[in-house]
């Protein structure tokens, strides 16, 4: 009788806590795709971002799980799934981009695309500063809108460092088409992981406003 009355309570998932793990995971993936272009073993770095991503999965999964077993959420239930869902893009573009510098069996990088990784990084650790602070919004809300404000100027500026890297690899590869593409192949990937930080960021603005 007990046990029954314990699962008809009402529960809170800790929305937070897997939050936060999934944060994690984003800057081990950008930490690692940082020594992926500085040089480290590249089948270590990308074995390594691969796991980070396997670990996120597993952390959407078991939000997704939690929103739809628990009676009290933090916030909305689609905020809760939007945000859950913006971060795991992140790092499954991070993945992609991985897979593409392996499939093109990239050994060397242009410094734009040293620079644009290096910004993604950045983007991670802003996301990994501001998701804690979703636990008492009322009060962090200010320094939360400050974070999201750096990763979309961090996007910004990425698309700046994309589109002249990519110029740059036109002029310089006029006479060889196929390191032209295999460079536009990793730029776009590049872009659209600082795209998905946007996203978050966005996702993160939506839930302050809400409920500051």
């Amino acid at each position: 009788m007990f046990n029954w009355f314990q699962r008809v309570l009402p529960r809170k998932g800790d929305f937070f806590g897997m939050f936060e793990a999934h944060a994690t995971t984003l800057v081990a993936a950008a930490a690692a795709m940082n020594k992926l272009v500085d040089g480290a073993p590249q089948e270590e770095q990308i074995a390594e971002i691969e796991i980070r991503e396997h670990e996120a999965d597993d952390i959407t999964r078991n939000v997704l799980t939690e929103v739809r077993r628990t009676f009290l959420t933090p916030f909305d239930r689609g905020a809760i799934t939007s945000l859950i869902a913006a971060m795991d893009d992140s790092i499954d573009e991070m993945h992609s981009a991985a897979v593409a510098i392996d499939l093109y069996e990239l050994r060397s990088f242009r410094p734009e695309m040293r620079e644009m990784v290096a910004m993604i990084g950045d983007a991670a650790r802003l996301t990994a500063e501001a998701i804690p602070l979703l636990r008492d919004i009322t009060r962090n809300g200010v320094r939360i809108h400050q974070l999201t404000e750096k990763i979309v100027s961090v996007e910004g500026a990425a698309d700046d460092v994309h589109a002249a890297g990519l110029k740059k690899a036109f002029e310089e590869c006029s006479d060889k088409p196929m390191q032209f593409i295999v460079a536009r192949e990793i730029y776009k990937h590049l872009e659209r992981i600082t795209d998905a930080f946007e996203d978050v960021a966005n996702e993160i603005d939506g839930i302050v406003i809400d409920h500051a």
